[in-house]
């Protein structure tokens, strides 16, 4: 069901809203002033706003203005409801980021019909983003998906002062289990894994992505250097118990995989998320020195904490 948050400081065109909308099938969530508005539209995420102009304290294009500052509220379409009739006002809010424009009085078929256009055409922006954030080969999130979230935790565990952590994990000897079982194997064996990685990852913030190749990454938000540690022993039991057959594998007769870990506090000791990658890598590749099927740990915060 698709959730509209109504803004307007008019209760009686907020209640002439949520009749019509909820009577169309949708859950209706209604503010009465802008600064209200904010806080419903970044702890509610609706599909949809339907936002009055003229509001005392913050009228509808300084709310709109706000919104499309923030990256939670950014991409939410925002339909203007107002009293404003030239076409400078509506102008103004088209050129603000607002994707409609309805006056009153309205016709409620009219708003009802402007809504589910905007619906539609959201759907359709949101099915494309989520294809184009996804790898065509193991179905979880790609490269540029795992960028994009590194840097949003980045600033948000930068401004909260929290812990960040990253795994980097590589299968062990995957090019030997292309050469021993042929590339269509291969590619099934990179299903499997990320698979197995992604059903042992329970927290809906942590992001699984495929760096690339047979390496794989998980940022871990808000966790800290033994949540972290914890995760990566058990993405390394895991997958073993998969036994996944690699019969000519030089670590174990089954598909293993080697991991390196690094928690920071952004901006303390870590300045930039490449450090934390970087530091995550060296201890991937310690691990794969040491003999793979294992993990290795660096805690970047600890000059902070001591």
């Amino acid at each position: 069901m698709s959730v509209i948050l109504c803004i307007d400081d008019d209760r009686d065109m907020l209640n002439l809203l949520e009749k019509i909308l909820a009577g169309a099938g949708y859950k209706v969530i209604t503010a009465g002033d802008g600064r209200q508005g904010l806080i419903k539209a970044r702890n509610n995420k609706p599909d949809l706003i339907l936002l009055d102009v003229t509001m005392p304290g913050m009228d509808g294009y300084e709310v709109c203005r706000k919104m499309k500052e923030e990256e939670a509220t950014k991409d939410i379409p925002i339909i203007f409801i107002t009293a404003k009739q030239q076409d400078e006002d509506e102008d103004k809010g088209l050129q603000m980021g607002a994707a409609d424009y309805v006056r009153k009085p309205f016709y409620p078929p009219i708003v009802k019909s402007r809504v589910r256009t905007q619906l539609d055409l959201k759907s359709k922006t949101d099915m494309l983003e989520r294809l184009a954030a996804i790898d065509g080969l193991t179905s979880i999130y790609n490269r540029r998906k795992f960028d994009e979230t590194l840097e949003l935790e980045w600033k948000r565990s930068m401004r909260n002062n929290l812990p960040l952590s990253l795994i980097m994990s590589d299968v062990d000897h995957f090019k030997g289990y292309n050469d021993n079982y042929g590339h269509a194997s291969g590619d099934d064996c990179l299903r499997m894994v990320s698979q197995g990685l992604k059903d042992m990852l329970q927290r809906p913030a942590d992001l699984l992505a495929r760096y690339g190749g047979e390496e794989f990454a998980v940022i871990l938000p808000e966790t800290d250097y033994n949540g972290a540690i914890y995760i990566a022993t058990t993405l390394v039991t895991g997958i073993g118990n998969l036994n996944i057959p690699y019969a000519h594998s030089p670590v174990a007769g089954h598909v293993t995989i080697s991991i390196g870990v690094a928690t920071s506090i952004p901006g303390k000791n870590c300045e930039t998320p490449l450090q934390l990658i970087e530091a995550a890598d060296s201890m991937l590749y310690a691990a794969k020195g040491n003999g793979r099927n294992q993990f290795r740990a660096k805690d970047l915060s600890v000059a902070v904490n001591s």
